[in-house]
């Protein structure tokens, strides 16, 4: 290969590869919002996801960056209009009236998942980490494949309860 042919690889692979990102993270939030819908007594109209992140890692903030630009001004997925709303995570009291704390990698799940539990609010992340530790009520992932993972002790200590044809599309822990 050339160094004009490597270069041109080079710049299609920087070009696509940040789309595709974007494209998961879109993916994964409207993953997201669709599990409102199969949720008892869920929420419809127009319901605020939480994005809690540590403003200290960067990572966590990428994420925030990427969900927040997923949901734009507004994101329709069936009944329900997602907003998002960027909560640091030490300022995790004033997310006011959220329907959903959307947790990103590097938060302090133990304190972030304490605070859902103590307001009954589904959180929601796509570090299945943070489901496997009992801090998050749902996990999802949208790449290579949908997997949605519900934490089924933490969802009945937060009073959520899913409808019996969601229970059959996920993996219960």
């Amino acid at each position: 290969m050339t160094s004009s042919s490597g270069l041109a690889v080079l710049t299609v692979c920087l070009i696509i590869l940040p789309v595709q990102a974007s494209a998961d993270g879109s993916r994964e939030i409207q993953v997201a919002g669709r599990t409102l819908t199969f949720l008892d007594n869920g929420p419809s109209g127009r319901v605020t996801f939480a994005v809690v992140f540590d403003a200290s890692k960067p990572a966590s903030v990428a994420e925030k960056d990427e969900v927040m630009a997923a949901i734009g001004s507004g994101m329709s997925v069936g009944g329900t209009t997602i907003v998002g709303r960027a909560v640091e995570m030490n300022s995790i009291g004033s997310a006011g009236d959220a329907g959903a704390f959307y947790l990103t990698h590097g938060v302090n799940y133990t304190a972030a998942g304490a605070f859902a539990k103590s307001k009954k609010i589904l959180s929601i992340s796509s570090d299945m980490a943070c489901v496997q530790s009992g801090a998050c009520v749902m996990g999802v992932a949208a790449s290579p494949k949908v997997e949605i993972v519900v934490n089924s002790a933490t969802a009945k200590a937060e009073g959520i309860v899913f409808k019996a044809a969601f229970k059959m599309m996920i993996k219960e822990i």
